[in-house]
């Protein structure tokens, strides 16, 4: 089987060359016949630049990985990092697992709520938040915690962290992956 040439995609528009670019390098990590294995790491690259997974994009990484585009839907469905229709420009899931509910994940998320005027699952009129439920992050120490569009934690979510995060990102661009100290 011929190797997948990034510069050779014409009738696969969904995504940019420079994604398929990043795909062959996950590709690289795993032998020829295994490339579903880059399946996880090609949905997250895809939701990064497309914002969401459409069925097109599944279907998009099925073909290039020789998968099935169900197989490649069980996958973006199982994990809940995958956003499978449009969501916000921030989108911000707050832990809720034991850790963080003992040092007040709700009452982080009841703080969220009130300040943006949303409750969970919801977005903000003018699209710029949602707020979410989410499972462990592994940063119980830093308890609560919240991830912002899948890239970016924030740890000990009190009132005032929550306002600055909130006053931040209101006046910020959607690239929030980029390390701030504070």
């Amino acid at each position: 089987m011929e190797k997948n040439n990034p510069s050779d995609i014409e009738t696969q528009k969904m995504l940019s060359v420079s994604a398929y670019l990043l795909i062959d390098k996950e590709l690289k990590k795993y032998p020829f016949d295994q490339k579903k294995s880059a399946v996880i790491a090609s949905l997250a690259i895809a939701q990064r630049e497309k914002g969401f997974v459409s069925p097109e994009v599944e279907k998009e990484i099925g073909d290039y990985l020789d998968m099935p585009p169900i197989a490649v839907h069980e996958v973006a469905t199982f994990y809940n990092m995958f956003d499978l229709k449009p969501k916000a420009k921030f989108k911000m899931v707050v832990c809720t697992n034991l850790p963080c509910a003992l040092r007040k994940s709700k009452h982080a998320i009841n703080i969220i709520s009130n300040r943006l005027g949303i409750g969970l699952g919801e977005t903000t009129f003018d699209n710029l938040f949602s707020l979410h439920e989410g499972e462990c992050f592994g940063a119980c120490a830093d308890a609560p915690v919240m991830l912002v569009n899948n890239h970016k934690m924030f740890s000990w979510m009190n009132e005032q962290n929550i306002d600055a995060l909130i006053r931040e990102l209101s006046l910020s661009e959607p690239d929030i992956t980029k390390n701030k100290e504070k």
